[in-house]
């Protein structure tokens, strides 16, 4: 297996299961189109970025860690297995309704850190997938997911802020979820009743 990235995405947090003493605790922070140049404690002269530099100045700082691929989807499935995406069919920038792109039984970088004795979550920007083969059953529990490999706990946004559907997912379920309103994903018409950029192109003037 190749050595794992030094990024990842919107945040994965590990703590210790028994003695943190003895064990540090581990955050590792992917932010999406963050460049080298972005973060002070990298030399940037534009950008002030305190509490990331107090990270850097207590902790471990990566000076050659490459980022695998130029996207969302393709760089979190390298982070989280060490693989590269390139050689995985089906691991470019994941659907709204895309099934599980990492499968339960996969080595992972989370796996290994519950091995390890950590408890280990992930917060934040997920766009790797939910569900069996048939994709999400977003009414119901979300089957496989982050804890099937290797989470024990996950708070995320499913894809992309600018995709449905724009809801959180905390474990195995949508978050308020109501059965009154069920989430339905998919393609349909746009109801008559909805206005869009389409139908109604002067509301879109400023």
């Amino acid at each position: 297996m190749r050595p794992f990235s030094s990024l990842l995405l919107a945040a994965l947090v590990a703590t210790s299961a028994a003695a943190a003493a003895a064990r540090p605790n581990i955050i590792v922070i992917m932010g999406d189109d963050l460049g080298y140049g972005d973060v002070s404690c990298y030399q940037s002269a534009d950008l002030k970025t305190p509490h990331i530099d107090k990270l850097a100045s207590e902790g471990l700082r990566f000076t050659n860690g490459y980022c695998s691929a130029s996207t969302c989807t393709p760089t979190r499935y390298s982070l989280l297995t060490g693989t590269y995406a390139f050689r995985r069919p089906g691991t470019g920038i994941a659907a709204p309704n895309n099934p599980a792109i990492i499968r339960p039984g996969t080595v992972t970088l989370p796996g290994l850190l519950k091995q390890a004795g950590y408890h280990t979550a992930v917060i934040g920007k997920w766009h790797l997938g939910l569900g069996g083969s048939k994709g999400p059953a977003w009414n119901a529990d979300l089957k496989p997911g982050p804890l099937e490999i290797g989470f024990d706990h996950c708070f995320l946004l499913p894809t992309t802020n600018d995709r449905v559907p724009q809801v959180y997912v905390q474990d195995h379920r949508v978050l308020n979820l109501d059965p009154a309103d069920p989430l339905w994903v998919g393609k349909k018409k746009p109801s008559p009743d909805h206005p869009t950029g389409i139908t109604h192109r002067k509301s879109l003037k400023m």
